[in-house]
């Protein structure tokens, strides 16, 4: 692991000028994922600001009715906070799937959010890979991509989003909120993370010098909910497949749906076209697979990837059957 200069600051202002002064820089709070990656020898950061230190570490109700997160709330907090749990079960479920106790204990709200793909190819410096070093090749496409995306992809990427929590957030319909050197911004969750397309480094909606501060969840949206994992092993594993589905019904039709998937996609990926075939139509098994169809016509499988087509198909009529029983009680 190369050599770094460590700062602390105290401060969201203090954060943004080092952010928007110093090249070469990262932030960390939990470090979950930048360690490794500066361990790796896939980033190599000159500074590295400590932020844990931000008064970023709230769950407060709102007078509307949403939820506000900050970014230092640790995923253990998240998930069982007794709000999360009622209103927004999708979501303790989503990060209840994710990492180990021991990991969820230190990971952010924040860092979450900004966690890298665990694509191999992106982990190993000596491999070509567009997102780690641009115009270097995607070693995935022509390698082993078993567990990449049939979904978003790019002739330039095709790795996935890992993060579970990101899926459940997208579902929830949850804001950003970032602050940066002109001032405070907000960017819909669906919106934040960027296809490869020709420019796979960019992974996100973060300008310069900006970083974010607190994540709004939409007031409750009611109904049932439900976030479906489909993986290798039944714990400490990212998804090959999964779906975040919350339904509202009236009487036996679905009068509103939002859906959500991961494993499957190169961003935390919203199924509009699947709940377009959903909406004002019986919640019955046949139109859930109906669905799940609509919300893969456009996937591409590789050598090695067209199982997750199936298998995403799959995710979405479960975790809509269930999210459905739950709708019922």
């Amino acid at each position: 692991m190369r050599t770094f200069e460590l700062e602390s600051v105290e401060a969201i202002d203090q954060a943004v000028r080092h952010r928007s002064v110093h090249d070469g820089q990262a932030f960390i709070a939990g470090g979950t994922t930048l360690l490794d990656l500066v361990k790796l020898d896939v980033m190599q950061p000159e500074k590295v600001v400590d932020v844990t230190r931000l008064p970023l570490k709230r769950i407060e109700l709102l007078d509307d009715g949403r939820l506000k997160v900050g970014a230092l709330v640790s995923n253990t907090e998240l998930a069982r906070h007794d709000i999360v749990m009622r209103d927004y079960p999708v979501l303790s479920e989503a990060l209840l799937s994710g990492a180990s106790t021991g990991l969820r204990n230190m990971a952010t709200t924040g860092g979450n959010v900004m966690q890298r793909t665990r694509c191999p190819y992106f982990r190993d410096p000596d491999m070509p890979c567009n997102k780690r070093e641009p115009g270097s090749g995607c070693s995935a496409i022509d390698g082993i991509n078993r567990n990449h995306a049939v979904l978003g992809t790019s002739d330039q990427c095709i790795a996935t989003h890992p993060s579970d929590m990101c899926v459940g957030m997208v579902a929830a319909g949850a804001t950003l909120v970032l602050e940066g050197p002109e001032g405070q911004r907000e960017v819909a969750f669906e919106d934040y993370h960027l296809l490869p397309g020709n420019t796979p480094e960019r992974e996100h909606d973060l300008k310069p010098g900006e970083l974010i501060t607190h994540v709004i969840l939409d007031a409750p949206r009611g109904g049932g909910q439900h976030y479906l994992k489909l993986r290798d092993r039944a714990s400490y594993e990212f998804a090959l497949a999964s779906c975040a589905a919350i339904v509202t019904l009236d009487g036996d039709s679905v009068s509103d749906v939002r859906l959500a998937l991961g494993g499957v996609a190169t961003r935390p990926w919203r199924a509009t076209a699947a709940e377009e075939v959903l909406k004002g139509q019986p919640a019955t098994q046949e139109n859930f697979e109906r669905a799940a169809e609509a919300a893969f016509t456009d996937a591409v499988a590789y050598s090695h990837n067209g199982y997750k087509i199936t298998l995403g198909k799959q995710a979405i009529a479960r975790a809509l059957r269930d999210a459905t029983a739950a709708a019922r009680v």
